[in-house]
């Protein structure tokens, strides 16, 4: 079964919003890490930390901060790439990559940028 066009339009909107959601989230990050600097973020008052923990404890924040980006950077890609697909082929749109067969609407209004109809590891 394909997906009627309220469903596209649908899935069209959800796209554009969490595209929206994750650049705003995206830029946010970006600002907050370069309006601070390394001092100001942790709320130290001397660049010189007390304890050897302090310094694994802001590595730790600086890779987490990254590894967030970097999944938002990848999901506005899948996002991208679905909005392409679903404007150049629609018929396509919501068609498992896997099996051929459909994507559950259900999942596609969770996920609306899935390109198979079972979780990764599922």
């Amino acid at each position: 079964m394909s997906l009627s066009d309220k469903q596209r339009r649908h899935l069209e909107g959800r796209l554009l919003e969490e595209r929206e959601r994750l650049s705003r989230a995206l830029n946010r990050s970006v600002a907050d890490r370069s309006e601070e600097d390394e001092q100001e973020r942790d709320g130290d008052l001397t660049t010189t930390p007390f304890h050897p923990a302090d310094r694994g404890t802001d590595t730790m924040q600086d890779e987490l901060e990254a590894s967030n980006a970097t999944r938002m950077s990848g999901e506005l890609a899948e996002i991208d790439a679905a909005l392409e697909r679903l404007y150049q082929t629609p018929e396509k749109f919501g068609v498992c990559e896997d099996t051929g067969g459909p994507i559950p609407f259900e999942r596609l209004d969770v996920i609306p940028w899935a390109r198979t109809c079972r979780q990764a590891g599922g």
